[in-house]
């Protein structure tokens, strides 16, 4: 089972920017709960991040295939992300884009880490009979 970092723990940025590649290749079941953790940030500022993949590093796509929605406090964020009907993606990639407004520093300041966990298939089909039901 599949339980990687597509952002490290306790990572500190300051200005956008893209996490390391990660190879996924191996995935036996298509899907992942990707699981944001904001342990820092101060007030007055946004983070926003997306999950990128492709069949290798340099042929990422330009589309995300998943992202969160914007945030503006601490905690844990998760979100399903299913492959299934992608098998050319083998790699991805987060990207996180940063804004701060308002008095203080200029430059904003996150700590954070984004995790992927290999779903079992019978929770994934478990969650899309709820996600159809009325």
């Amino acid at each position: 089972m599949l339980d990687i970092y597509l952002v490290p723990e306790k990572t500190v940025v300051s200005a956008k920017g893209d996490g390391p590649a990660v190879d996924i290749g191996a995935l036996a079941n298509r899907a992942l709960l990707l699981q944001l953790q904001v342990s820092g940030i101060v007030e007055q500022e946004s983070l926003e991040v997306s999950v990128f993949g492709g069949p290798d590093e340099k042929a990422i796509a330009a589309a995300p295939l998943a992202s969160f929605p914007q945030l503006f406090y601490r905690g844990e964020y998760p979100l399903l992300l299913d492959l299934s009907a992608q098998p050319q993606v083998k790699v991805l990639r987060a990207h996180w884009e940063v804004n701060r407004w308002g008095r203080g520093p200029e430059k904003p300041w996150f700590e954070f880490s984004l995790k992927a966990t290999e779903v079992s298939p019978e929770l994934m089909r478990e969650r899309q009979a709820q996600a159809r039901q009325p």
